[in-house]
């Protein structure tokens, strides 16, 4: 079928062909707007739009009786928006099974099925999954890609020039986001799609995703909430305080809990699981999950933020960009078969991201706005964390970096330590 040549490359592209190679289904899942269908289009050979006004109500019957119809079609066959029609899971492992032939079928979804009991196999040797996230930096053409993690991983160090992002301009990427269709609008009008999508998830997506009727009102208050508290650690029952602190009222903390799982299913809330490596000393390691958004513009966008509200706010604007470098840090971990976790221990030592391979290589990652004195405290935080690792039972770390919202270059410090701009990674 026809590709899209204004299609803009994706780090997820040569994930989605790799385990095509390797498995007969392969399900990209993530949020709305964040390009996964378009990119499952560059590998599909033939298409069903489940959620097509014209065809929905037929294809659903069609999922009822006779599932195999609508899995019909040139391989890789794209299913998108599966989850409305759970059926054909257990429909495509059977005709993964019969054909014994990987990259048979290609579903995209931006919810987990609301009924899983419709589900009967697990998908195990039949199905992968991939994660898409809003577009990185690098995706988006505002990084120029000079520091790799893979060169990074591989002891490969040099030095880079960065682009010449401002504030004012890292304050605007923050608030647009990384929704590929706003990367080309005009700046009002970008900033408008993010305030937009925060609406869609509030009236209606929070809604459909398990068909419980939710209030729209109360989940804008929640969200607000939630990006009042992005990178820390916070338990539900503070999310309710602060509720009825600063909303004027707040719900039962299972009714929170209910709500935070539901946004979770839709792929807006993405919290980050904590660390657990072997210390020499005894120290208690924090294990609770760190709060973050998928994308750091709804964080500004439910709080009614825009680029000059952050230009105004260096300590909103710190956390807002942490976001920022989560986001692409997933992006980039994944594709070079990484997770990206957080470490926090009793005595306050933190790491802001610990990029740990799959192969048992880590990184340590400090997340700084930039300037001198943040950098100092990130390298020595990093350094702090390093002694403590038992390296008799654990690597050294591959690399200990310091990731700035600006500065002009990325840079190897006498100390060993990296500092390098946000504009210039890529995976």
């Amino acid at each position: 079928m026809d590709n899209n040549l204004n299609y803009k490359k994706r780090v997820a592209d040569k994930m989605l062909m790799d385990q095509l190679e390797a498995a007969g289904v392969v399900l990209i899942q993530g949020p709305k707007w964040c390009g996964k269908t378009t990119t499952a289009i560059q590998a599909a050979k033939s298409i069903k739009y489940m959620d097509w006004p014209r065809e929905m109500e037929k294809n659903l019957f069609m999922a009822e009786e006779n599932p195999e119809a609508l899995l019909d079609g040139e391989v890789p066959r794209l299913i998108d928006e599966w989850q409305l029609a759970p059926q054909l899971w257990d429909a495509a492992r059977f005709i993964v099974d019969r054909r014994g032939k990987p990259g048979q079928f290609i579903f995209t979804g931006s919810a987990v099925p609301a009924d899983r009991s419709l589900i009967h196999h697990s998908g195990t040797g039949r199905f992968a999954w991939l994660t898409m996230r809003p577009m990185s930096l690098w995706e988006s053409g505002e990084s120029n890609g000079k520091i790799s993690l893979t060169d990074l991983f591989a002891k490969h160090i040099s030095s880079a020039s960065a682009p010449d992002h401002s504030l004012d301009d890292l304050c605007y990427l923050i608030c647009r986001g990384g929704w590929p269709s706003s990367i080309t609008m005009n700046k009002q009008a970008a900033l408008r799609q993010s305030k937009n999508y925060v609406a869609a998830i509030c009236e209606s997506d929070i809604s459909r995703v398990d068909n419980v009727k939710r209030d729209a009102s109360f989940t804008r208050r929640l969200l607000r909430s939630y990006a009042r508290n992005q990178g820390s650690q916070i338990p539900v029952s503070t999310i309710c305080a602060d509720l009825s602190s600063n909303e004027g009222g707040s719900m039962s903390e299972d009714t929170i809990s209910s709500y935070i799982a539901a946004l979770k299913k839709i792929f807006v809330i993405e919290d980050m699981p904590a660390w657990n490596p072997n210390l020499r000393s005894k120290t208690a390691i924090r294990t609770s999950d760190t709060r973050y958004f998928v994308d750091p513009s709804v964080a500004t966008a439910a709080l009614g933020l825009g680029p000059k509200d952050l230009q105004n706010d260096l300590n909103t604007l710190g956390l807002m960009f942490e976001t920022l470098a989560v986001r692409d840090l997933r992006v980039y971990a994944e594709s070079i078969d990484g997770d990206v976790f957080h470490y926090r221990d009793k005595n306050g030592l933190e790491c802001d991201a610990v990029i740990h391979l799959h192969n048992g290589s880590y990184g340590l990652v400090e997340i700084k706005l930039g300037g001198s004195k943040l950098e100092n405290e990130g390298a020595e935080s990093l350094k702090k964390l390093s002694k403590i690792i038992d390296k008799e039972k654990m690597n050294e770390p591959s690399f200990m970096m310091v990731l700035t919202g600006v500065g002009s270059y990325a840079y190897q410090r006498k100390d060993g330590v990296l500092v390098v701009p946000i504009g210039c990674l890529k995976n």
